[in-house]
C-alpha cells in the first residue's frame, strides 16, 4: 500500500469484520479526505437485530466510532454518505428523520440505493460515508 495512505481498523465489532474479511475500516488520503467503508447495523457482539430501524441506529453508530477513531468528531463531519438498503420503502422512513436529528447544521450529499441483498443475509442496511479531516495547526 501507499505510504502516503493511513488505514485505521478500530477495535470492537469494526474491527473483527476487518479482520474476519481483509479490509480495512478506513482509509485517509493525502488530501484530508477519510473514506469509511460500509458500516452495517451490527451491535459489539457483532450480531445483527432483526429490525430496520435497530440496524440504523446501530449503522450510524458505528460510523461514528471509526471517524471518531481518526480524531473526529463523527456525523458533523461528513460531507458525503451512501445508503444500501434491503427494502428501501422501510428505510427511508427512519432515514431521513436520522440524518436530520444527528446533522441539523449541514445537509451532507446522499445516494440511497436498494439493494436486493448485502454482503451478510442478517443486514439490511449497510452506510458507506466520506469526511474531511481538517489539516493540524502546529
Amino acid at each position: 500500500m501507499s505510504s502516503l495512505l493511513y488505514t485505521i481498523d478500530p477495535p470492537g465489532p469494526n474491527g473483527q469484520a476487518s479482520e474476519t474479511y481483509h479490509y480495512s475500516q478506513s482509509v485517509t488520503l493525502p488530501s484530508g479526505i477519510i473514506k469509511v467503508s460500509g458500516q452495517g447495523g451490527w451491535d459489539s457482539s457483532h450480531s445483527f437485530p432483526s429490525d430496520m430501524k435497530s440496524q440504523i441506529d446501530l449503522a450510524f453508530a458505528n460510523v461514528d466510532r471509526v471517524l471518531q477513531s481518526h480524531g473526529l468528531r463523527g456525523w458533523e463531519d461528513v460531507y458525503l454518505w451512501r445508503s444500501y438498503a434491503v427494502g428501501m420503502d422501510e428505510a427511508m422512513q427512519y432515514l431521513v428523520p436520522k440524518i436530520r436529528e444527528r446533522v441539523p447544521a449541514h445537509r451532507p450529499v446522499w445516494t440511497a440505493l436498494s439493494v436486493p441483498r448485502l454482503g451478510l443475509e442478517e443486514m439490511l442496511i449497510e452506510i458507506e460515508v466520506e469526511a474531511f479531516a481538517p489539516p493540524k495547526r502546529e
